[in-house]
């Protein structure tokens, strides 16, 4: 495979005009740039004369350095550097899977409803859990049910941020009569709703009187790796 960079960095070290080459082998200037350029390639034997020229041993401009280096060895060294290279490629193959499977751990604690029942989080009993990113923030429960489908899915782990109400619509984990929900919150005069994604489901009214809590606000989501 020629390698035009080699031959444009030969020249330039050796302080070598292109006129000095196409001087010297009998060829039009413009020939030597479309050479530099890899717009075209020398014939095998302008090839064989730019190695003389430009004083490199033989394939210095069409093999690859490792290749030229280990058609110089000996059989013997050619089976060690044969099996060094092995080496060197499962070395670096397991370091390329080690990044792609890269495991963050994270406390999910118990079953947060995005249906109509729950388990409160109070009780912290917690799973650990793997994912490929760390995502900022503060609690991570298991969404239950399907209520917040598409997009929150049951048996997926919801991240949350206490961060108190911020906008109507938003995502937020509620607590209400003991019970924890996922659900889009809507403040009103009587309470607050609580609205599902999945249209399956009808709006709830958590009364104020209830005194109702919004945890904070649902900043992520995702479904664990599996073991």
């Amino acid at each position: 495979m020629y390698q035009p960079e080699k031959l444009k960095a030969r020249r330039k070290k050796l302080k070598m005009t292109q006129f000095d080459l196409t001087d010297k082998l009998g060829i039009s200037i413009p020939a030597v740039s479309n050479w530099e350029r890899g717009v075209k390639e020398p014939s095998t034997e302008k090839v064989a004369l730019l190695e003389k020229l430009l004083k490199v041993p033989k394939g210095y401009f069409t093999e690859i350095d490792i290749v030229r280096y280990y058609n110089t060895l000996s059989p013997e060294n050619k089976e060690k550097a044969t099996h060094y290279v092995k080496a060197l490629a499962e070395s670096e193959q397991r370091r390329i899977v080690s990044i792609a499977e890269k495991r963050i751990a994270y406390c999910v604690y118990e079953e947060m409803s995005a249906g109509i029942e729950s388990a409160i989080y109070d009780d912290k009993n917690y799973d650990t859990v793997y994912f490929t990113e760390e995502l900022a923030h503060d609690f991570a429960f298991w969404v239950s049910r399907d209520s917040m489908e598409p997009k929150y899915k049951n048996g997926s782990v919801a991240l949350i941020r206490e961060t108190g109400f911020d906008y109507d619509g938003a995502v937020y984990a509620v607590v209400w009569n003991g019970k924890t929900y996922i659900k889009r919150v809507y403040r009103e005069e009587e309470g607050l709703r609580l609205v599902s994604i999945n249209p399956k489901y009808t709006d709830m009214l958590a009364p104020y009187e209830d005194e109702p809590r919004i945890i904070g606000l649902i900043v992520g989501n995702f479904m664990p790796l599996e073991d």
